[in-house]
């Protein structure tokens, strides 16, 4: 009478364990074994873009207005100065005034020229001297009467997305899904092409794709730790706002690795050492990390190279991301940005496996 579920579970349990086994399968893991394996791999795909993060963020937090110290050699300078909410003005002699900007301890000294002029003693090559210089000239003008002839006031924006670690943690989890998608192909294929593994995979009845669609699954499924850890750390930490639907990020993030690990597939086509594959990656990542835009905008490069660099897929993808977190850009007005992406990586990906090493 229990034949049927006793049935019903042993084909369970046979279509379990022909998963299990599936050559797919066991490949697939073995790319989550060898990652988890690599303490390195681990340091730089989860904990050096939070570092970073972390670092940064608090180096550019939001703070109040610095005062700047400053010195006056009269009490009626002082006064004046002291109209100027930015400066910071203690009273000293003429002697110690000039001890005090020697020393540091006073970033300008004000003193009584000759007639009703002003000398303001200061070193110019110091930020902090040139704006204190501009803040007390500006003070004691107006206490001798100038009048501003346009009206003006300030009006102070502190939004999320306005900040520095705003702009900042996207470069981060691009530069993270190019290091991860690049390395994370190339290294491995080198590696096992070195070990003579690849050889040894070919010659068994597995389909030659098999191997290659490994690697692509295992990097999708890390994809969902590695683009949730940076962006759930700034949300968390530093509330870094993500304005555009999280179905639009992941399928952003995708086609990002996907482009990615088909530049690294491209570039470990053919290399049969470390070294060699290491140099390669090297030189096709750091331009990208340079002009991409990670740290600052891309906008401050010269004119003539700004076409070279919207083409590049790192300044693609932190282009596409800035737009989806901070301005809840969709996929349709990501549209120019997916199609570069979509052509490095079906480009790339031709290309390699038409060249490809197998042995």
């Amino acid at each position: 009478m229990n034949s049927a579920p006793a049935a019903a579970h042993t084909q369970t349990s046979t279509a379990r364990s022909r998963f299990a086994e599936h050559p797919l399968t066991q490949l697939t893991l073995v790319r989550f074994r060898e990652f988890l394996r690599e303490p390195e791999a681990l340091f730089w795909v989860f904990v050096f873009p939070i570092l970073l993060a972390a670092g940064l963020g608090l180096a550019f937090r939001n703070r109040p207005p610095e005062v700047l110290q400053i010195g006056a050699v009269t009490p009626r300078l002082a006064r004046s100065l002291r109209a100027e909410k930015l400066l910071s003005v203690s009273e000293f002699s003429a002697e110690g005034g000039l001890q005090a900007l020697r020393s540091g301890k006073i970033a300008l000294l004000a003193a009584p020229g000759s007639g009703s002029a002003i000398v303001y003693e200061y070193d110019d090559t110091n930020p902090e001297g040139r704006t204190a210089k501009m803040l007390a000239d500006r003070a004691v003008q107006r206490a001798a009467g100038r009048v501003d002839p346009v009206g003006s006031s300030d009006r102070i924006l502190r939004e999320p997305g306005s900040r520095y670690i705003d702009f900042l943690i996207p470069g981060l989890l691009g530069m993270n899904l190019m290091g991860s998608g690049i390395w994370g192909m190339g290294f491995t294929i080198v590696d096992s092409r070195r070990k003579k593994l690849i050889k040894r995979l070919v010659a068994t009845p597995m389909p030659r794709h098999y191997y290659l669609l490994s690697f692509g699954l295992s990097r999708l499924l890390m994809l969902v730790v590695e683009v949730g850890v940076l962006v759930g750390f700034g949300a968390l930490v530093f509330k870094v706002p993500v304005r555009g639907s999280l179905l639009d990020l992941a399928v952003l993030s995708l086609i990002s690795s996907l482009a990615f690990g088909a530049v690294g597939l491209l570039i470990a086509s053919r290399a049969q050492t470390i070294e060699a594959v290491s140099g390669i990656m090297n030189v096709v990542m750091m331009p990208m990390w340079i002009l991409s835009g990670v740290f600052f905008s891309a906008q401050r490069f010269p004119d003539v190279i700004q076409p070279v660099i919207h083409v590049l897929p790192l300044t693609a993808v932190i282009d596409a991301l800035r737009a989806n977190m901070l301005q809840g850009a969709g996929l349709v007005q990501l549209a120019p940005q997916l199609a570069i992406l979509g052509c490095w990586m079906v480009v790339c990906f031709t290309v390699a496996l038409k060249i490809f090493r197998w042995r």
